[in-house]
């Protein structure tokens, strides 16, 4: 299962990310964290951004998919992944595209948790105040001003995403205003319904069951399962066609009548038919 999901902040796609990631046994892929951890490993990638994330600048898109390139290619991920906060614009969905075109990737689903902008900051200024109230200090990135900002970013960086994977027909539409649960329970639902989650559970199914069979057997058992049903073709025109039935032929006719008459007569038959 290879999963992106969209959102703007404060609509519950970390959590709904790693519900996703437990349930299904799918990579979360975070582009923040794989920068940081390229930057802490000193790869060559991570010498070349480590500059540009100190002084806070932005990481090139190029730079970006490189990250996602390597870690794709890593064993765990296989059985899928689950990508969160990126991309972020129409180019680097592109990108992404053109990624996981030349990998013999396809994406399965791209999940919009569609919220209500005015019920999410009364949200947090709902939390700010109880917070103050009990004496919490508040985040600095945790205030309906800097929640408003944010969300005027994702409008004009972000959303044009929703168009353009509606058009590529990968968009699921889930509403985020429900609760945690109910959210899940729809996303699960959704990917129910496209075949995503059948598919990695017959695999599974098919894993199982080859375990127990020897060496050639188990290997016919996982590749009818990657194999997909196909209805029966139609015989092609060059097909030989099926042999006529006893009797069915005009000979075998003018055998059974000549059979019914006497012998003289019989021949007689048998040598017009001969001669026709």
């Amino acid at each position: 299962m290879r999963l992106i999901l969209l959102g703007p902040p404060g609509a519950g796609k970390g959590t709904q990310a790693q519900r996703l990631v437990q349930r299904y046994g799918i990579v979360p892929l975070s582009t923040g964290e794989m920068l940081r951890a390229a930057v802490a490993a000193g790869t060559p990638v991570g010498l070349k951004i480590k500059d540009i994330m100190a002084s806070g600048a932005l990481v090139p898109d190029d730079v970006v998919i490189d990250i996602i390139s390597d870690r794709l290619d890593q064993p765990d991920a296989r059985k899928g992944f689950i990508l969160d906060g990126f991309p972020r614009t129409v180019p680097q969905a592109q990108a992404l595209d053109d990624l996981l075109k030349k990998k013999h990737i396809r994406l399965d689903a791209v999940v919009e948790l569609r919220v209500n902008e005015s019920a999410l900051l009364a949200r947090v200024e709902t939390r700010v105040a109880e917070m103050q109230a009990r004496g919490e200090e508040v985040r600095i990135d945790d205030t309906p001003e800097v929640l408003s900002k944010r969300l005027a970013s994702y409008r004009s960086l972000t959303e044009p995403l929703i168009h353009y994977y509606s058009e590529r027909r990968k968009l699921l539409t889930v509403d985020g205003m429900m609760t945690i649960e109910h959210v899940t329970r729809e996303i699960n639902r959704i990917l129910s319904a496209i075949g995503a989650v059948e598919a990695k559970s017959a695999k599974k199914a098919a894993d199982k069951a080859a375990a127990r069979l020897p060496g050639k057997a188990a290997k016919a058992v996982k590749k009818a399962a990657k194999t997909p049903r196909r209805a029966g073709k139609p015989a092609s025109k060059g097909a030989k066609k099926p042999a006529r039935k006893a009797g069915s032929g005009s000979k075998a006719k003018a055998a059974s009548k000549a059979a019914k008459l006497p012998k003289k007569s019989a021949k007689k038959v048998t040598k017009r038919r001969a001669k026709a």
